[in-house]
């Protein structure tokens, strides 16, 4: 087994291992301001009705904000997007200037050019170790046809063209 250091290595190398796609979980909060987080770990949960879930670690700064906003809008980036995974990563204050969005008919921040946007309202919220895992109910969808952003080994970039050969 290890030492518990040597276990969330090996957990973070096999999760790091693990390719996904690469979303931005966006929000305003109780002031009406926007905010958004790169997030990775999203996935499909039910078609009826229509359920996503993500997860938030607890130590995120607007991680309280989120667990008070009744809708929020996954942002499901495409592969000439890793600019705004990079953005929504980081430590930059105002994100949404630097960025092209707008405010949707079901009032949530969505990005533009996105690959999807999913807008969610909030089914369930459960707490999970140093995370909490977020249900939502799916509102509305948009799509476009375009190829998805991916994360493997801390890197992000598109689908390879000889995947599909």
């Amino acid at each position: 087994m290890g030492s518990k250091i040597e276990q969330v290595a090996r957990f973070k190398e096999a999760m790091g291992n693990y390719p996904t796609g690469v979303t931005v979980v966006t929000a305003f909060d109780a002031d009406k301001k926007p905010m958004g987080l790169t997030v990775n770990s999203f996935a499909s949960v039910s078609l009826e009705p229509l359920l996503i879930l993500w997860s938030i670690d607890k130590r995120v700064s607007t991680y309280s904000d989120f667990l008070d906003a009744e809708k929020f809008s996954v942002n499901i980036l495409a592969a000439d997007q890793s600019e705004l995974c990079t953005l929504f990563s980081s430590r930059v204050a105002d994100r949404f200037s630097q960025c092209d969005w707008k405010e949707s008919d079901l009032n949530l921040p969505v990005l533009s050019n996105s690959l999807a946007v999913l807008q969610c309202k909030t089914f369930q919220q459960i707490e999970a170790g140093d995370h909490t895992i977020f249900i939502g109910e799916v509102l509305d969808i948009q799509n476009e046809n375009k190829e998805p952003l991916l994360y493997h080994r801390r890197n992000i970039g598109a689908i390879p063209e000889a995947f599909y050969s």
